[in-house]
């Protein structure tokens, strides 16, 4: 399979990572499983229906579909080859992007044609006729570009502040100091913190963590799983392991045997 990534435009960059595409070979069409993990942030796949179809739990996924934050891991099963275009979101997007109360979307999927149909088009329709995967993201920038422009959302600096302190620390962060910091109550934080990112800065920390004790099991700079939960500040191995095991459905050695990372945070399930 061949994966790409492609930067945004600068006009983008505070609400989307990347863009990503993957194509795979139509030598093999059985159908394959596939593990994503809770990693912070939601994003849009579309996945031409001709070329092969997603499905979760048996139940078949839209070919364009926009996911919020995922609190744990899941499994979806593609049945035919992968055509994939996906973008990969900033924390924020949501409510930035869409205008929508990210916490609604929290664990869910919607088909984003039922967004783009408000306005008059098919956004389907629009990539479906696009002849290259760069057309494609030429095609979604000036979608999420003119989301922006509708919205005219003003910042929220004091939840942004916040976000990226989180990030900045890796999760290890003294939260209720932070809430002083802002000034906010404490269900007041809870409930801005949630509608602006989907989830709660405790749980949005817990995955902060995580995934930075992830991309070093990835680099395997460690010389034992202890190192790990050491550097990432996790009470002992075995609270690492349970953590690791909540997020990613596996424990740490389980997914360096099992699994094949395809794209970040999306791994081949291995038989």
């Amino acid at each position: 399979m061949l994966f790409q990534t492609i930067m945004p435009p600068p006009a983008l960059q505070s609400v989307v990572r990347y863009f990503w595409t993957l194509e795979g070979s139509s030598e093999n069409e059985q159908q394959k499983t596939f593990r994503t993990m809770a990693d912070g942030c939601p994003g849009i796949i579309y996945q031409h229906a001709d070329n092969g179809t997603f499905y979760q739990q048996e139940k078949q996924l839209p070919e364009l579909f926009l996911f919020g934050q995922t609190t744990r891991y899941a499994e979806i099963s593609l049945a035919g080859t992968f055509n994939t275009v996906g973008i990969y979101f900033q924390p924020n997007a949501l409510q930035c992007v869409f205008n929508e109360n990210a916490e609604e979307l929290t664990d869910l999927c919607v088909d984003i044609n039922l967004l783009t149909n408000r306005h008059g088009f098919n956004l389907s329709n629009q990539l479906a006729e696009a002849t290259s995967a760069n057309k494609k993201v030429e095609i979604l920038s000036a979608y999420l570009s003119s989301q922006l422009n509708r919205n005219n959302r003003k910042e929220n600096s004091t939840m942004e502040y916040a976000l990226n302190q989180i990030i900045q620390t890796k999760g290890n962060i003294d939260l209720g100091k932070l809430q002083s910091h802002l000034q906010l109550s404490e269900r007041s934080f809870l409930r801005n913190f949630k509608q602006y990112t989907g989830i709660a800065p405790k749980l949005f920390s817990r995955i902060c963590r995580f995934q930075s004790s992830l991309k070093q099991l990835r680099k395997t700079d460690y010389n034992k799983l202890s190192d790990i939960a050491y550097e990432q500040d996790y009470a002992d191995q075995s609270h690492f392991i349970r953590s690791f095991k909540e997020f990613s459905g596996l424990s740490p050695n389980q997914y360096q045997k099992q699994t094949n990372e395809v794209v970040e945070n999306f791994s081949e399930v291995l038989k």
